[in-house]
């Protein structure tokens, strides 16, 4: 979830899309006209779209065998079957490849990933960074020398003072032998304050659902793209007297790219991939700062929908099996995911969109509400729940600071209620976001991980809730003052939902 989540809808120019889309076997629609004497049968068939699919079926090798020879008659091509989990990512132009494989024996759910057919679509940049400037960046320098040891920028960065991560850095900064990935647009690694702590063998693009390794296929496709930058300056800027520094500034940072090129959206797919990839590759903590698209929510009454939550389910179950703990932002729509309705008006957002009321214990948003995942709300410098920030008791495990620079106006240099942090080719500037939230949190459970290795993800995340500071629901939650209640806190100081079981702590994960 980028600025008010929507941040991360980019694209690419087209060369590359057609590149990758041929080299898997389908050509441009162009490069495939059908033959002179085709029938309208055969000509509205050559001209079909074609869609990304999921297929889950039973985990043996035996009707995983019998599932790719039903796959093939069904006009479908497989483009990687993760068979440990039952998982296989097909590509077909048969409009009733699904429905046709969900009547084999041994699929379980089968469905498209997409609404929008496997082709080039327009930039939706629907939000922007403010950068960092030459004067900004004099100012909070001046700033940051009168605190000794701090880094240049750091006066400005009120949040890691919120959570005692600029003390905690001085007892441990975080163990090289643990590991964060982020699964999210692609990170920088040249930029000076992430190549000191960055990980290439932990690192790949998962476009299209099978694993590139290729160096630098990680990276953003522009410098558009920089919300997985961001994010990872947040958990592991290297203190090194450049820039920023991150909560957890000695422990590893990965880059799992999971963005389509086209539309700059995160399918069910590239995500199942990214988190066996990083399960595979002893990747301790994930960090997913995103929403699955198409579908803000995807309900289980929905056969395509089901089989999204069924595949990227069984792919990040399967990673905390491998001892793989999973953040994840709420979302910024100030939806109160524990709620009886909430009204959903951008699904699916690759076409277009069909307004309707979805129940959130029935439909999901991805994945952040998977068991076992841990969800984070986002606080601004007053340590409230940010105005935008998603919440819900019993949904909300805890929360962070991800800025808010509407009603939290922080005493820094700047006065910026977000959160400064990297940016590609070597740059700096804030955003905010749950997806600013999350990251801080995956940064204060990789200390805790530095601190107890052994420790596997369901102990870890207890550890982190058993240190949160819980400020408990705010007596009045009316932002604006116009005399209405801007979301409704329901819980105590235990657990509740704007805070789940309350802000995480750094310092005393090190203590």
């Amino acid at each position: 979830m980028a600025h008010l989540r929507s941040r991360r809808r980019l694209a690419l120019a087209v060369p590359v899309v057609l590149s990758l889309t041929a080299s898997l076997g389908f050509l441009p629609a162009a490069a495939s006209a059908a033959p002179a004497t085709a029938t309208a049968a055969e000509q509205q068939a050559a001209d079909a779209p074609v869609l990304a699919y999921v297929v889950n079926t039973k985990a043996d090798h035996r009707t995983i065998a019998k599932v790719k020879r039903a796959i093939a008659a069904a006009d479908g091509e497989i483009v990687i079957a993760y068979e440990k989990i039952g998982v296989i990512v097909v590509r077909s132009a048969n409009g009733d490849f699904a429905k046709t494989l969900r009547e084999v024996p041994g699929v379980q759910s089968a469905g498209a990933t997409r609404t929008a057919p496997l082709a080039p679509a327009g930039t939706t940049d629907a939000g922007s960074a403010e950068y960092l400037t030459a004067a900004d960046a004099a100012k909070l320098k001046a700033a940051s020398a009168k605190t000794p040891g701090s880094e240049p920028l750091e006066a400005d960065q009120w949040d890691l003072r919120a959570i005692g991560a600029d003390k905690a850095a001085k007892i441990n900064p975080g163990s090289r032998n643990v590991t964060v990935a982020v699964i999210d647009t692609g990170v920088d690694d040249t930029h000076p304050d992430l190549a000191p702590n960055f990980s290439t063998s932990q690192s790949a693009n998962c476009f299209g659902g099978a694993p590139d390794t290729t160096p630098g296929a990680w990276r953003p496709y522009t410098a558009d793209d920089y919300h997985g930058t961001h994010v990872a300056g947040e958990i592991a800027a290297a203190r090194n007297g450049v820039g920023v520094a991150g909560v957890a500034p000695g422990v590893k940072v990965s880059a799992i790219n999971v963005t389509d090129p086209a539309n700059g959206l995160f399918y069910a797919e590239a995500v199942v991939c990214a988190f066996v990839f990083a399960a595979d590759h002893g990747v301790e903590i994930t960090n997913n700062s995103y929403y699955i698209d198409p579908w803000m929510y995807n309900c289980m009454d929905d056969p395509d929908q089901r089989a999204i939550v069924d595949a990227v389910n069984r792919a990040q179950l399967y990673a905390q099996r491998k001892g793989t703990l999973h953040f994840a932002s709420a979302g910024n729509s100030n939806h109160d995911l524990a709620s009886d309705a909430i009204d959903d008006t951008s699904s699916p957002n690759d076409t277009t969109p069909v307004p309707r009321t979805i129940d959130p214990s029935e439909c999901f948003d991805l994945p952040t509400q998977l068991p076992g995942v841990v969800t984070i709300s986002a606080t601004g410098s007053e340590n409230l729940k940010s105005y935008y920030s998603s919440y819900g008791k019993g949904v909300v495990d805890v929360a962070a600071p991800g800025g808010d620079s509407r009603y939290q106006l922080p005493d820094t240099p700047s006065k910026n209620g977000r959160i400064l942090s990297t940016m590609p080719n070597g740059e700096y500037a804030w955003l905010q976001g749950t997806s600013m939230a999350s990251p801080h949190a995956a940064g204060v459970a990789a200390l805790l991980k530095s601190k107890h290795p052994w420790l596997p993800p369901a102990a870890l995340q207890a550890l982190l809730k058993a240190q949160a500071n819980n400020p408990g629901c705010p007596a009045s939650y009316d932002q604006n003052g116009d005399g209405t209640q801007d979301a409704t806190c329901e819980g105590g100081r235990q657990v509740n939902g704007f805070y789940g079981h309350g802000i995480v702590d750094a310092l005393r994960a090190v203590k």
